[in-house]
């Protein structure tokens, strides 16, 4: 057998707006879904704690987060990689 018992974990990809904790971010992940009456596509969004330890990331930067087992109250995410750096100006 050469598969793995290893659990589907889902992963959403988000900007993040606030690296101010320690081994936390903030992360916003937007989505776009279509209005079950009106049909408009409207854009949803959601803020999601996520631990982050051995990387670095700070805000605006583009990561991946994939879910975990709880690591606190507010915290059941991690971030799995940093996609895109925040362009300085």
């Amino acid at each position: 057998m050469s598969e793995t018992n290893k659990p589907m974990r889902r992963t959403l990809e988000g900007r993040v707006v606030s690296d101010k904790m320690q081994k936390t971010v903030t992360v916003l992940i937007e989505r776009r879904v279509k209005h079950p009456v009106i049909g408009k596509v409207i854009t949803r969004s959601k803020k999601y704690h996520a631990h982050i330890e051995g990387l670095s990331a700070s805000a605006g930067d583009l990561v991946q987060i994939e879910e975990c087992a709880p690591i606190s109250k507010t915290k059941a995410w991690r971030v799995s990689k940093v996609i895109q750096r925040a362009s300085e100006v």
